[in-house]
């Protein structure tokens, strides 16, 4: 008997605003950029915080999520933190950013920048 093997879903759903703006990036994007990464590194009142950056070498524990304007690969390390995730784009006429929601933050630090799970 044949053993079927479903497509998991992605840890982290990028919204059309989201894929649009790794889309602008990868267009704009260092000669060595295979894509742009999602991390969580330890900063803040809260302990985590989300980093986006440009990478230039794919890890083998990292998440790849296919978007039509490029790769968007997710942190091995932080995957768990971020299982659930929605990441948005969103700007105003003061300012400009990723924002998530993350059903696996317990808290976050006042001014926004970090959070704890």
């Amino acid at each position: 008997m044949a053993t079927k093997t479903r497509e998991r879903p992605a840890a982290v759903t990028l919204t059309p605003a989201a894929e649009q703006r790794v889309a602008d990036l990868m267009a704009k994007a260092p000669d060595d950029a295979i894509g742009v990464k999602l991390s969580t590194p330890r900063r803040g009142c809260s302990g985590l915080a989300y980093s986006v950056d440009y990478v230039n070498e794919e890890q083998g524990f990292d998440e790849k999520i296919e978007t039509p304007g490029g790769t968007f690969y997710i942190d091995g390390a932080s995957v768990l933190y971020l299982v659930g995730s929605v990441m948005d784009w969103v700007e105003d006429d003061f300012s400009a950013g990723f924002v998530f929601e993350n059903p696996n933050a317990k808290g976050a630090c006042g001014c926004g920048e970090s959070f704890m799970v």
